[in-house]
């Protein structure tokens, strides 16, 4: 199978700390509110769990791969190129010749007034990824040299939900990587729950999956509709191999749970929210830099708030972290400060930023990355 030929900026001779596997695609946004059959033209983008937790990832200053399969087309080489423009080595993403790159819409709700519009602050997304290149993930996968080299390197591995509903090859995939438990190497699990993928198929085998990782991320909402309970202390029951279970309820707290029974729940930040989607994927990538730099649970938590705040309020679902001043003095603050503090698209404010460092007023900017992406592109 080819490769691809562009590697996103790591370090040289530095192997990715992560690894993670998984699919992405195209994406279609449309130019206005309303049902689709009003939408005069649409944006091309892309998006994909585990691509975003990558490309977060690498914005945390960790190096990362991606590792997955894309049509020999127009929309895998943008997929690729933007994904590398993020900073996450693509060097093991395998190029299909035969089967295409899966592809999405977002339809989006507004006040037209048509009996098909979703209404405002509602949004839909129109998945095309039947066959795609991706669905023919499977556990050859470890046998190639490339991903093998990988896999073997990384110190954290990323896997998420969406990867099993795909095809039984996807799935017996997923099971290869976790039964391939190495010394050293931690295994996080995102169940991504996405109730279009399953109609089809059994959600019956995603327990024994969610349970075989050591790190489990769930949202509240999302753990309610697959298994019945949002409730933290009975998912840690349902799911007691995991060394630690976390569980995000929505714009509320997140609440991480050991083994031994100790809780450490940290409130979300308030944020002026733009966009939601990608938020999810960056509170993971935020708290897995955090774990992968051994922070404490309290400060692994409020870097993955933090990362997620920032996504909320950039227009795409990558968004860059402030300075690491700012960063270490929110990571650091008091209840009462962190309680405090609120984040917009104009930047965040509150009680702990240090003096000197955000401008005016102790405000200080999150970013948008999909900005370095364009740029990197027309390079």
């Amino acid at each position: 199978m080819p490769r691809q030929d562009t590697q996103g900026p790591t370090r040289p001779g530095a192997p990715p700390t992560a690894v993670c596997v998984g699919e992405s695609m195209a994406v279609l946004l449309p130019d206005r509110p309303g049902p689709l059959e009003s939408v005069e033209s649409f944006r091309l983008s892309v998006g994909g769990a585990e691509s975003n937790v990558a490309g977060a990832l690498a914005a945390h200053g960790v190096p990362t791969a991606w590792i997955s399969r894309v049509g020999d087309d127009g929309f895998g080489r943008r997929l690729l190129a933007e994904v590398a423009a993020r900073g996450v080595d693509v060097s093991a993403v395998a190029v299909d010749p035969h089967r295409p790159t899966g592809l999405y819409l977002k339809e989006v709700g507004g006040t037209t007034g048509d009996r098909h519009d979703l209404g405002p602050g509602r949004s839909r997304l129109h998945y095309h990824r039947r066959g795609s290149a991706a669905a023919a993930l499977s556990p050859g996968l470890l046998a190639d040299p490339a991903a093998a080299a990988l896999l073997a390197g990384a110190r954290l591995l990323h896997l998420s939900g969406i990867t099993a509903a795909l095809s039984d090859d996807c799935l017996a995939l997923l099971r290869a990587l976790l039964a391939d438990r190495r010394p050293g190497r931690l295994v996080s699990f995102d169940l991504n729950w996405r109730p279009s993928l399953w109609l089809d198929r059994d959600p019956a085998v995603l327990p024994p999956l969610l349970d075989a990782a050591d790190l489990l991320l769930l949202g509240a909402d999302e753990a309610e509709a697959a298994f019945g309970t949002g409730d933290p202390a009975e998912l840690r029951r349902r799911f007691p191999a995991p060394a630690t279970v976390v569980v995000k309820d929505a714009a509320r707290q997140v609440t991480a749970l050991e083994q031994d029974g100790t809780a450490v729940t940290e409130p979300a930040l308030a944020v002026e929210v733009v966009e939601a989607t990608g938020a999810g994927d960056a509170f993971a990538a935020g708290y897995l830099a955090g774990t992968v730099r051994g922070l404490d649970q309290r400060r692994r938590l409020r870097l993955g708030h933090l990362s997620a705040a920032c996504a909320l309020t950039a227009p795409g679902d990558q968004a860059e972290l402030p300075d690491a001043a700012v960063v270490a003095a929110l990571l650091d603050a008091s209840p009462a400060q962190w309680a405090a503090t609120r984040v917009t698209p104009e930047g965040i404010t509150g009680p702990s930023l240090p003096a000197g460092v955000a401008r005016p007023a102790d405000r200080t900017p999150c970013a948008d990355r999909s900005s370095s992406a364009d740029r990197a592109r027309a390079q």
